[in-house]
């Protein structure tokens, strides 16, 4: 039998190409979108007829206008929106920044500015600062950057003189939840103080006098809005508020859970707890659930299978919060230039059980 050996410097020529020819000569996979020209070559007419046909303008015989549809589906050609945004100043985009995506608060919120933005034509671009105002100025200023028409904002810092010169250049900006620092803008925030104030006073009308605040970082103007609620229920009540049972601080499980078993194990321990958030509120539970005596507890947001657990808490309505913001939002980008406001959503107190346990 002969067997042919091949030099290293030469390839069979069997016809067919080998892996490293076809990879030498073929187009690269990515990048070579297909463009007006291509498709006005393919049509065999001019630029100006595909843009007509393209920007749905009149003008075209219907003949001329199937030849330039065939050669758009054939090439996959999709029109290039960024010519029109350089001609026409606005882009069609809204950014959002949250705090954590992750968070089942900011799911209704994000779904609500979603649907306003696609009833206005408009896309929206979102990111997490995780409670980091550095990374919040970060994120806020590439979306600027990425010429979106306007923002959402749930802050994480504390001062927003760094969105002046955006905001002078036309970019609306609304902010939700927290308020801008520094700055004059539109804000749509829950009832923090009202609501903390219901929940602590629910808990006082149940027969409660040694009741417990655990919440979130004191910079944060929810949290100090939700014990300044507490403390004013407290005062109406004519009780007096111990310092220790007051914690605030991260809301990493490790955290809530020390400060939930000193307020239950400490010299005055407390009959009830009124949570700051619904991670502290979860954790809250777990600890609970593992002690013989039962403490009264009352959350504020809602979480879920709260109404399987049978939890009470203040709840806020997350998705009214995202569509009122949006809603401001593009009335602005309509036009409206009138002095920036402040709306404030109600809360409700939702009894469950966990908030209707007597003291000991």
């Amino acid at each position: 039998m002969l067997v042919r050996h091949l030099s290293p410097h030469r390839q069979p020529t069997t016809g067919h190409r080998t892996v490293a020819q076809t990879a030498s000569h073929s187009e690269p996979r990515y990048g070579n979108r297909p463009t007006m020209k291509d498709v006005a070559a393919r049509a065999g007419v001019g630029l100006k007829t595909v843009s007509r046909v393209v920007n749905g303008e009149a003008g075209v015989t219907p003949d001329t206008e199937r030849r330039v549809q065939e050669a758009i589906e054939a090439l996959g050609f999709r029109r290039n929106d960024s010519a029109r945004v350089l001609r026409k100043g606005r882009t069609a985009s809204i950014g959002l920044v949250l705090e954590d995506l992750a968070d089942p608060f900011y799911g209704p919120l994000n779904r609500a500015v979603e649907e306003v933005a696609r009833a206005h034509g408009a896309l929206l671009i979102n990111g997490s600062s995780a409670e980091d105002p550095e990374r919040e100025q970060e994120l806020v200023l590439a979306l600027c950057a990425r010429r979106v028409d306007g923002l959402i904002v749930i802050p994480a810092g504390d001062d927003h003189r760094y969105l002046e010169p955006e905001i002078a250049a036309g970019v609306a900006t609304v902010f939700v939840d927290r308020p801008a620092g520094k700055i004059d803008a539109d804000m749509v925030f829950s009832d923090n103080f009202g609501g903390a104030r219901d929940g602590v006073a629910h808990l006082i009308a149940g027969g409660h006098r040694r009741i417990g605040f655990v919440g979130d970082q004191p910079r944060i103007h929810t949290a100090t809005e939700r014990l300044r609620g507490y403390h004013a229920a407290m005062s109406d009540g004519g009780l007096d508020v111990d310092d220790a049972w007051v914690s605030l601080g991260v809301t990493e499980a490790e955290r809530v859970r020390a400060a939930v078993e000193t307020l239950l194990d400490g010299p005055s321990p407390v009959t009830a707890i009124f949570a700051g958030n619904n991670r502290v509120t979860v954790t809250a539970v777990r600890v609970l659930a593992e002690r013989e005596q039962p403490v009264a507890l009352v959350g504020f947001d809602d979480i879920e299978l709260a109404d399987l657990l049978g939890i009470t808490v203040i709840a806020q309505d997350s998705a009214a919060l995202g569509r009122t913001a949006a809603e401001t939002l593009f009335r602005r980008l309509d036009g409206a230039n009138d002095a920036p406001s402040q709306k404030v959503l109600p809360t409700r107190l939702i009894a469950r059980g966990s908030g209707e346990i007597p003291p000991a």
